[in-house]
């Protein structure tokens, strides 16, 4: 596994002229806001995220969460860059997927900064940022991107111009798939880290739906199954059981799409990127291929704000200008529709 940000960690920017972006990611339980500077310098990643006790997240008081945080963060964020607003070159925001009330909050704050500071404005695609934060920490070239995350769960490839979607889930997100399992066990939101735990203290595996199609993936027969077993089997067995297969069918589906394109590279990001068991599963399908695994440092596996100022650079450098009128946020935001132009 290979993971590599010291070159953007910490640093200010010198005396030679740079761009320096100021991103605010909004898609779902997360409000970030991050600044990032054309040389690829991360210089603040500042967030606050959305939890409950009971489990799930409620996409309006999700909304109403961000817009109590939006202003703090932001302030935090110039404050760790040692940036003041004026110094700031353009603002960019997660236009889409995600949820809708959730999205609008940062798109908002977005436009307010960009009409108030006469900054430029740039509307980028959440899961593509999260590809392109990956390639500049971890130094992947051309790799095979596994997206895991609560919303999304998606095995992503350049393909000349374009971001192409090989294989996706043909429900439900993998994240969703661990948090409403956990919400039936009483654990809170997000419950994935708590079964992450509980996956290296199960013993006994547990036999469960396995559905697998080509490089399409369906969860929702395997969360109905291993639900209408709590109570009746160990709950740590269960929680290994349940990831053990969700994790290998995730692995399986990345397979092919590595034998399909002959790559040597596999890139996991997404929150689900956090799991050590999904990193470790995935890890040993890449030796055995003679591949390898390329995992950013968590805070940039998470939802944040650095990876959407990085995304606003390479496409501010390409040309990219959002007006006031087609900033309109978009929950269905596919990665094929960006045209690739910064690779």
């Amino acid at each position: 596994m290979h993971a590599k940000s010291k070159k953007t960690a910490g640093k200010r920017p010198g005396k030679a002229k740079k761009t320096v972006c100021l991103g605010l990611e909004s898609t779902a339980h997360t409000f970030s806001a991050g600044i990032a500077d054309s040389r690829g310098c991360i210089l603040a990643n500042e967030r606050s995220a959305f939890r409950t006790k009971e489990g799930g997240i409620r996409p309006q008081e999700a909304a109403d969460f961000h817009l109590q945080n939006a202003v703090p963060v932001i302030s935090r964020a110039l404050e760790k860059s040692g940036l003041k607003i004026e110094d700031i070159s353009l603002v960019a925001f997660a236009q889409g997927p995600g949820l809708g009330p959730a999205l609008k909050v940062g798109a908002t704050a977005a436009r307010t900064l960009s009409l108030i500071h006469n900054l430029p404005l740039v509307g980028v695609n959440h899961c593509i940022a999260h590809i392109e934060i990956g390639r500049l920490l971890t130094g992947a070239k051309n790799p095979i991107v596994v997206y895991a995350s609560g919303g999304n769960t998606q095995i992503i490839g350049l393909t000349k111009k374009h971001y192409a979607v090989f294989g996706e889930t043909l429900d439900i997100g993998i994240g969703n798939l661990l948090d409403s399992f956990g919400r039936k066990l009483g654990l809170g939101f997000p419950a994935g880290p708590v079964l992450d735990e509980w996956y290296f203290e199960g013993k006994n595996y547990i036999e469960l739906p396995y559905s697998v199609k080509g490089t399409d993936l369906v969860f929702a027969g395997l969360q109905t199954a291993a639900e209408g077993k709590i109570g009746k089997v160990p709950e740590k067995d269960l929680a290994y059981s349940l990831l053990h297969t969700a994790f290998a069918m995730l692995c399986e589906a990345t397979e092919r799409a590595l034998a399909h394109t002959e790559r040597k590279e596999v890139l996991l990001v997404g929150g689900v990127a956090s799991s050590k068991a999904l990193r470790g599963m995935l890890g040993k399908m890449c030796e055995e291929r003679g591949a390898k695994l390329f995992v950013p440092e968590m805070q940039y596996c998470v939802d944040n704000g650095a990876m959407i100022a990085w995304q606003g650079l390479l496409e501010f450098a390409h040309g990219k200008r959002t007006k006031i009128a087609e900033s309109a946020v978009r929950q269905d935001f596919r990665v094929e529709e960006t045209e690739v132009k910064w690779i």
